[in-house]
């Protein structure tokens, strides 16, 4: 038994046949769109300056870094001071918004979808808001807050608190009227039904609302960085752009994917499949 064997063997131990064949699935379209990448570097098919070298965006980081003279207060249109800081300036806005944003829509969804009619009133509400883009609101928010975080974050509230709210007001609606009226019965408080009955019940809606939330609201913080913004790496992606530095514009979009890739797959993926999974809601593959 040669050595690649011997690692088979070992990957199909540690992750599972099914799950180990699934992630070498993903990774295919990775490995053909980084080889078609190289080879447009070595035969030259696209000049640099519509798509650079692999190379040459990896070093993008140490150049960025390199550059800062300052600190970011004061150098406040180069994009390389800390290159770090924009990473974590977008990453600090998102999890704000989380933080207010996640728990206000579940719970007033909750309140909201306990009541018929209140429910069938901001349902309405609920739709209109939602077909509307977060970046829709941010000429708006620039009159209103200016340049800067305030802009940025409000966009990503507008963005998070709706379909957290509008998902969580469908999950509760969605329960059955009977097994209020058993709780009741058997002698259960408002909040024995609230805890017990409701977000229980509506707790595969919300957890997708939430993936859904983070996935628009990040792609909206992105836009807003880039045009309200004066920070974050879609205000890095920006600047980038005006400076022709297609090497850095890439590198900004590496690094996006990657962190939403990593926090849907490590985080919310698992969370979805848990409490779906859990309520029998979902197909398991033999």
């Amino acid at each position: 038994m040669n050595s690649i064997q011997t690692a088979s063997i070992a990957l199909q131990k540690r992750f599972g046949r099914q799950r180990l064949r699934k992630i070498l699935l993903g990774i295919i379209p990775f490995i053909v769109m980084f080889s078609l990448w190289h080879m447009n570097t070595v035969n030259a098919w696209l000049p640099p300056v519509y798509i650079p070298p692999i190379g040459s965006v990896f070093e993008a980081v140490s150049t960025l870094q390199d550059e800062c003279t300052g600190f970011y207060g004061i150098v406040s249109m180069n994009p390389g001071c800390l290159f770090t800081n924009h990473v974590l300036s977008s990453l600090g806005r998102v999890g704000m918004a989380l933080v207010l944003g996640i728990p206000f829509g579940i719970v007033i969804g909750v309140l909201a979808g306990m009541n018929r009619r209140i429910s069938n009133a901001l349902e309405p509400i609920g739709v209109f808001a939602n077909a509307i883009s977060g970046i829709a609101w941010l000429p708006l928010a620039i009159v209103w807050f200016g340049i800067g975080t305030m802009t940025t974050l409000f966009i990503l509230l507008n963005t998070i608190f709706w379909l957290v709210f509008f998902n969580t007001l469908l999950g509760v609606r969605s329960v059955p009227r009977m097994l209020e009226n058993s709780v009741l019965t058997l002698g259960g408080s408002r909040w024995n039904i609230v805890t017990q009955v409701y977000f229980p019940g509506a707790l595969p809606s919300i957890v997708t609302g939430i993936r859904m939330s983070m996935g628009f609201g990040w792609r909206a913080l992105i836009a807003a960085e880039m045009i309200g913004g004066d920070s974050g790496l879609g205000f890095m992606i920006f600047v980038s752009a005006q400076e022709y530095k297609i090497e850095e514009v890439f590198l900004g979009v590496l690094v996006i994917a990657v962190i939403w890739m990593f926090t849907d797959r490590a985080l919310l993926v698992p969370l979805e499949k848990w409490t779906v999974q859990r309520w029998g809601m979902v197909w398991r593959p033999s």
